[in-house]
């Protein structure tokens, strides 16, 4: 199932909580860096040049909170932004997995990174693992579903550049990957197609995430 309906105040909310501040606070090299107050968390993750930072740029709004490259695996850190009003939630953009122009120790480092914060961090509450719609579900993806899975961590499947294939494309892939999710033990059941230069899907994956944040943050 692709767009999960929600109501008008669920996307009232989730307007409202992107439309609060999103500020920078730190970039984690190591797990020993992670935060240590509590406040919940929420992750983005995806195949390098998926387009993931376009898309959490679209989300809040700004054209440059998340660095966008045209050189895939540019993010190389855990980059940790409060988001809302009152900053008690933690929007956490991962880095890339698949390719880096970088040593293989530097990819060695960034993929045990990925994968201790996967498995062991108490504050994520969801992760949205972001499928490039050009080209559905990758080996590298569903090793990342395999660790999720696993440590039963809850993730959502967020299609990204859903405005660049053609119609018959776009449903072929949207099938493809629910039936996969289906199969998941981890996997939150509904799909979020998405296009950063279009807009769709922005408001109703601001939804899912405001659906997890506490409720203090949004008014």
């Amino acid at each position: 199932m692709a767009n999960p309906d929600f109501t008008a105040a669920d996307l009232r909310r989730g307007e409202t909580l992107f439309k609060g501040p999103c500020t920078f606070v730190k970039g984690v090299v190591d797990i020993d860096g992670l935060p240590r107050d509590g406040k919940p968390e929420i992750a983005f993750a995806g195949r390098s040049n998926v387009g993931k930072s376009s898309l959490i740029n679209a989300l809040a709004g700004r054209t440059s909170l998340a660095r966008v490259s045209v050189t895939p695996g540019r993010t190389r850190e855990l980059n940790f932004f409060t988001l809302g009003k009152d900053q008690v939630l933690y929007l956490v953009d991962m880095p890339g997995y698949g390719y880096a122009k970088a040593s293989k120790a530097q990819v060695k480092g960034w993929t045990r990174l990925i994968r201790d914060y996967l498995r062991g961090r108490r504050e994520l509450k969801r992760v949205y693992l972001l499928i490039d719609a050009r080209h559905g579900l990758k080996d590298n993806d569903r090793d990342t579903m395999t660790l999720m899975d696993e440590a039963a961590i809850s993730y959502q499947a967020v299609l990204t550049k859903a405005d660049e294939p053609k119609a018959a494309e776009l449903a072929k892939i949207i099938e493809q990957v629910s039936a996969e999710l289906t199969k998941r033990p981890a996997a939150y059941p509904e799909l979020i197609v998405t296009s950063a230069r279009t807009g769709a899907g922005i408001s109703e994956l601001r939804a899912a995430v405001a659906s997890l944040a506490p409720n203090a943050i949004v008014r």
